[in-house]
């Protein structure tokens, strides 16, 4: 065995050598407009200058008539679940490999979560475990584009045409991703969007709600803001709701974040593509990329790859620990386990110690029955590798060295 190809695990040199540059999210887009928001006489957000620069500039790439800036991707999808009024123990159907904000709203709504499983390839919903899933209660679809890769939204609206279902779009992980040539968030009924720290573009924390629909746009902003009819005036809220209210310091940030969008995106797609292009070259036995429709466009918020467990001398967490070894910032997986079996599922922990719901005689769900396998095996045995314009060229090459390097070094 020659030096360089020795795992930096047993003493052997990194693979990846080349420093990481600093990244500046922000800079002096962002504090032009903090600067002006200081002069403001009011950080409130409705009729707020920065909130409407945030909605003008969101609305040039997603032409939403109605629309909710809120303090988080999670509330975004709080807001459009409550404003669909569905009656209590109705059913959802969602992925089990996402976030757990994808349910939150789900759950304090008095509604059920559905766990349909994925495509072993894309990560995404299956639409032939979405149409297994359907049942009488069942009132809408929550897609979750995973990582930036758009779901088969042709598929999955043919079902939801079929059985007459609401479509959510959680859209959190997947600015400027697109299916077809078009933008996710433009095909269900709603969408939601996220300015998390981590995502591709962020104020810290907040999010975005819209709709084209007809049907529930005229009051979305009340379901964010206590009910409240800010057009109106007054407060004689007529349904309860929470107050997830976005504030002028965020919306500055936020908005001056999405005049970088289309920069930040192109970067994200350039080098997550360069990545797999590297691995497809490569060819490495065991090694499974993302499948990535032609006609799609993934915006890679991160790559997740996949070990065949037959074709490796190690398990998958003794892999990512000679990656990480090796200079790559990989983690084993995305999510621990799928979301039904995280402990407040299976102990239906949801309202003071249970679930009043069940309780009620409203749904017979048990989560403790619910298998999506899949999902487990997608978690047992990914690894995700992060995306982002701080990385350069270099990175991306050595990374992929690195990657074949161990999986030489492992392969069975």
């Amino acid at each position: 065995m020659s030096q360089s190809s020795l795992l930096a695990l047993h003493g052997g040199p990194k693979a990846v050598t080349a420093t990481r540059p600093p990244h500046h999210r922000w800079g002096a887009a962002e504090l032009a407009r903090l600067t002006a928001m200081v002069d403001q006489p009011s950080l409130f957000y409705w009729k707020g200058p920065q909130t409407d620069a945030l909605l003008a500039e969101f609305r040039r790439t997603y032409p939403l008539q109605w629309c909710m800036p809120c303090s988080s991707g999670t509330a975004a999808l709080h807001i459009a679940v409550a404003a669909l009024q569905f009656p209590p123990g109705s059913e959802i159907i969602t992925s089990p490999v996402t976030d757990m904000g994808s349910v939150i709203g789900i759950l304090y709504q008095q509604l059920v979560p559905v766990f349909a499983d994925i495509d072993p390839h894309t990560y995404n919903l299956d639409p032939a475990a979405i149409r297994r899933a359907i049942t009488p209660k069942t009132k809408a679809i929550m897609v979750v584009h995973l990582a930036g890769n758009p779901s088969d939204m042709t598929a999955i609206l043919a079902l939801a045409r079929e059985h007459h279902l609401a479509v959510i779009e959680d859209c959190a992980q997947s600015w400027g991703a697109a299916h077809r040539g078009r933008a996710v968030g433009l095909f269900g009924d709603l969408a939601c969007y996220s300015f998390n720290e981590f995502k591709h573009v962020s104020c810290g924390d907040g999010g975005i709600v819209g709709t084209n629909d007809q049907r529930f746009g005229p009051t979305l902003a009340k379901w964010g803001d206590k009910h409240y009819d800010r057009v109106a005036g007054g407060r004689n809220p007529e349904a309860l709701s929470p107050n997830y209210r976005l504030s002028e310091p965020q919306a500055a940030v936020a908005a001056a974040q999405l005049t970088k969008l289309d920069a930040i995106v192109a970067a994200h797609i350039r080098l997550g593509s360069r990545l797999l292009s590297h691995l497809r070259a490569l060819a490495l036995p065991g090694v499974a990329l993302p499948a990535i429709d032609p006609r799609d466009t993934h915006s890679f918020w991160f790559c997740l790859l996949r070990l065949d467990p037959a074709a490796f001398r190690c398990p998958r967490d003794e892999f990512v620990a000679a990656l990480q070894a090796e200079g790559v910032a990989a983690q084993a997986g995305y999510i621990p386990k799928p979301v039904y079996g995280y402990p407040l599922f299976q102990n239906h922990n949801f309202f003071g110690g249970g679930w009043p719901l069940r309780d009620a005689g409203l749904t017979t769900m048990d989560y403790r029955t619910v298998r999506c396998p899949a999902a487990e095996a997608l978690l047992a045995t990914g690894i995700s590798l992060p995306i982002s314009p701080a990385l350069t060229d270099e990175i991306v090459d050595q990374t992929a060295a690195a990657i074949a390097k161990v999986a030489r070094h492992f392969a069975a």
